[in-house]
């Protein structure tokens, strides 16, 4: 079985391939999958160049889609040539998150996806949408899912709402792709004007170039009338949190996913108290709630936006043009 691991210390240039063992047949309960995709994420990124911490020689990317080659005793509901898609959380079913959940993240607290085949829990991956390819599914188990749970598990998209997106990321693409499947006003931001009129191509109703127009937040509240938006999909962290606090209405949700600009800093608490603003943290989301966003998909004909495609010898490369901005979407690893 082929496989790419991480080194000593984490950096791309420590991703090296790696020969292991055959994983053998599934057990009782267990289900072996052929890999076929994975995707990136920004957490991913962290685990290869060591800001996040994660053992030596530990096996990246959280998201894997694949085939199920064969299924062991007392799995139900699956069946040999399903296509199947991981999902972020192995023990988070439903409800509130266990304690236990952020220790065994595939990638980070035990092996991920970098590699051609796995034998697992089949409770570790959900079906794939109907007509989806194995690269699209591979989207969904981390980008996909963060943006269900910002819009429609801690928030209530609804028609009529306005929902902000920042960047062309993959968080953010599916947010705005799901705002508007719900009938919301986009208002998508970008420091491109290239890519702003990618964003408007799928569906953004408003658009701003945050480079252009620094103080972004108030022309947020400008074009929503001064009312603003009630929903911000906030993936910047510290150096965007004001300027989303500021285009957020009285009572609006800030759905704090990202840390692109930092991991702390101040905080205008005088805004969020007199805007009642609820800021809320999230990190992906459940099994539960991954069966219900490819229901989503599925009846509203959702598909992925996909970047470049790069094969897994390639992985380091995938991450560089990742950490070149460059990208529209999400970038996919072919295993």
């Amino acid at each position: 079985m082929q496989a790419i691991r991480v080194g000593a210390p984490a950096t791309l240039d420590s991703l090296h391939a790696d020969t292991l063992p055959d994983p053998g047949a599934p057990g009782s309960g267990q289900i072996r999958v052929r890999l076929a995709a994975s995707s990136l994420n920004y957490h991913d990124f962290a685990v290869v160049t060591g800001m996040l911490p994660a053992a030596a020689g530990r096996i990246p990317m959280s998201d894997g889609a694949g085939e199920v080659v064969a299924v062991g005793d007392g799995v139900r509901g699956v069946t040999v040539g399903d296509a199947v898609v991981s999902t972020f959380f192995t023990d988070w079913d439903s409800g509130p998150p266990p304690s236990s959940a952020f220790t065994t993240v595939p990638g980070d607290g035990i092996d991920g996806y970098a590699r051609t085949d796995v034998v697992v829990p089949a409770h570790w991956f959900t079906r794939a949408p109907a007509g989806y390819s194995h690269a699209e599914a591979a989207t969904l188990t981390c980008a996909g899912l963060t943006a269900w749970r910002a819009l429609f598990v801690d928030g209530a998209t609804k028609p009529g709402d306005t929902v902000l997106v920042q960047g062309t990321g993959g968080v953010s693409i599916f947010a705005l792709q799901f705002a508007k499947a719900a009938g919301a006003r986009v208002i998508a931001t970008s420091s491109s004007g290239e890519k702003l009129e990618r964003l408007r191509a799928l569906g953004a109703d408003e658009t701003i170039n945050y480079r252009e127009v620094p103080a972004w937040g108030a022309k947020a509240l400008e074009l929503t009338g001064g009312r603003g938006v009630d929903t911000v999909v906030e993936i910047g962290g510290a150096g965007t949190l004001d300027q989303s606090m500021m285009a957020a209405r009285v009572g609006g949700h800030v759905a704090l996913i990202g840390v692109l600009t930092g991991f702390a800093g101040p905080v205008q608490t005088a805004l969020l108290m007199a805007k009642n603003l609820r800021v809320q943290g999230l990190t992906v989301g459940s099994r539960s709630d991954q069966l219900a966003m490819i229901a989503g998909v599925e009846a509203n004909g959702i598909r992925p936006v996909l970047d470049r495609h790069f094969p897994l010898a390639a992985l380091a490369d995938a991450f560089r043009h990742q950490a070149s901005g460059a990208h529209f979407g999400k970038i996919i690893v072919d295993i």
